[in-house]
Order: C-alpha cells, then sequence, then structure tokens
C-alpha cells in the first residue's frame, strides 16, 4: 500500500514501506519513492531483486513502470539499487548516481546493459527536470557512502534524506509520520546504533546539517524522508533532528587501536 507524503493533483509524492519486513525475509526494511509529476516519473531508492515485482505491481495504480525516465539512487548499495539490471531491461529509464558509482554499479547488470544509462552526478550535486518540475541531488558524502546525495523536491519541499535520519523499526510502524518533538526523542532509540555506526564521522554530519538547517528554518524543507523507518514532518522535528545529528559521535570518532587486532576463530 502506497503512502502520499504530497498530491496537488499534477505533482506526487509516494512512498511504499511494506515490501521488505526484518521479520519476515531477514533484510532490513527499506522505503521505495515514486516522483511523479505530469507525465514523468522517477524512483527513489527502489532497492534489490526481492523488491522488484512487489514494487512494479504496487506502483501500477499509480505510474506505469515502463514509462520511468529516471532511477535516482542515493548510494550503491544493494538495499538501494541491487535490482538495476531489471529496470534498465524493463524501461528506458536512466540512473542518477554519484559519478564515484557509475563505474561500479554496471556490476548489478548483465554486460552493456547499463552503457549509455548513466547519468553520474559530481561531488557538487545538480538539479535536473522531472515534467514540470526539478528535483536536486543534494550533496551527503560519507552519510556512509563516499559519494553519496540526498533528493530534495521544491514543490512538495521533502528531502529524501537516504539513510540519514533512518530508524531500525518494522514497516507496520512506518505509515506514522513524526510530527512531535516529544515523539522524535522516543524514536532516538531506534536511530543511534544506526547513526553511530554508519556516518562516517561527526564533522560530515555537521556539515550536512549546517546546509540543511538554513532550508528548514526559511520553510524550504517541510519533510525528511529517510529509506528506512520513519519520516520526520515539521519545522520543531525537523530541527531537533538536525541537534541531535550535529553533535552525535559516530563513525571513525569511536574506534580505536582495538578495533584493529587479528581476530578470533569464527567457528
Amino acid at each position: 500500500m502506497a503512502i502520499s507524503l504530497y498530491d496537488d493533483g499534477s505533482h506526487r509524492c509516494l512512498m511504499f514501506a511494506d515490501l521488505v519486513d526484518d521479520d519476515d525475509d531477514h533484510a532490513v526494511q527499506a522505503n521505495q519513492f515514486l516522483l511523479v509529476s505530469g507525465r514523468e516519473g522517477a524512483l527513489i531508492d527502489p532497492a534489490g531483486n526481492m523488491t522488484y515485482n512487489a514494487l512494479i505491481m504496487a506502483m501500477a495504480s499509480y505510474f506505469p513502470a515502463r514509462e520511468l525516465k529516471y532511477i535516482l539512487a542515493s548510494h550503491a548499495d544493494p538495499d538501494i539499487v541491487a535490482s538495476l539490471n531489471k529496470w534498465l531491461i524493463s524501461t528506458q529509464c536512466t540512473l542518477v548516481v554519484s559519478k564515484l558509482w557509475s563505474r561500479f554499479v554496471p556490476h548489478f547488470c548483465t554486460a552493456g546493459n547499463a552503457a549509455g544509462r548513466i547519468l553520474g552526478v559530481p561531488d557538487e550535486g545538480g538539479w535536473f527536470k522531472l515534467g514540470a518540475s526539478r528535483v536536486a541531488a543534494v550533496p551527503a558524502h560519507f552519510l556512509h557512502a563516499e559519494g553519496n546525495f540526498h533528493f530534495y523536491d521544491p514543490r512538495s519541499r521533502i528531502l529524501f534524506s537516504g539513510d540519514m535520519g533512518a530508524s531500525m523499526v518494522a514497516h507496520e510502524l512506518v505509515a506514522e509520520p513524526v510530527s512531535t518533538v516529544a515523539e522524535f526523542t522516543r524514536l532516538i532509540p531506534s536511530m543511534e546504533g544506526f547513526h553511530r555506526r554508519y556516518m562516517v564521522a561527526n564533522k560530515v554530519c555537521r556539515l550536512w546539517a549546517d546546509m540543511v538547517r538554513p532550508m528548514v528554518e526559511r520553510g524550504e524543507i517541510l519533510m525528511m524522508v529517510p529509506q528506512h523507518g520513519r519520516y520526520m514532518v515539521g519545522k520543531s522535528v525537523l530541527l531537533a533532528f538536525l541537534d541531535w545529528i550535529s553533535a552525535l559521535s559516530c563513525g571513525i570518532d569511536r574506534f580505536d587501536s582495538g578495533h584493529y587486532r587479528m581476530p578470533a576463530e569464527l567457528a
């Protein structure tokens, strides 16, 4: 079932949250997103092979998959875009991904399928057209991938934030947005372990937050929707998240020589 994040009649943003679930598939819960502007559509982080068939069927009521213009990949992890080969076969879409990954993602594909079908985004990001609207690839490097982008839709004022803001919850908990600071505070235990390990360092968290905060304060971002778990709505919640992530010790900040020792036997 699709969750409608935004719909003004000619521009829609939909989230699919229940196609992969920890308990049943032994795979992390993941959200997929469909943007439709006029007669053009884009999928954000469509995930892997276990999601492909269900996503095709789920999006059929909203947009014909064969007419997709773009697949937008925040980075190149399997839960982001391992199904790439199937999308390239079934549609004429172009993959938008960091230039750093443009020569790696073809390894998900049959030889030759990705040729001429990848738009490699430079580190500084950029804008591209979707129907009568446009979408930005916003720099989010090392959060957690070396080449990483979030996608900003100014019409809906949604930031699709990839792994930033992710919470480890089952899919039945995802549909309700986090809309108060109290709710956000209760969500932190399901976010903290993930962010401490997967975000590379506090420095990049602070740089990213410093970029996003003025947009939130000006009302240019009203909603932040991660690839895992619940999404966040409203200035007070978004600012609370930015304050939290700016202060978080994570990644290499927490490692020392004790983490680099010859290991014991696994079995």
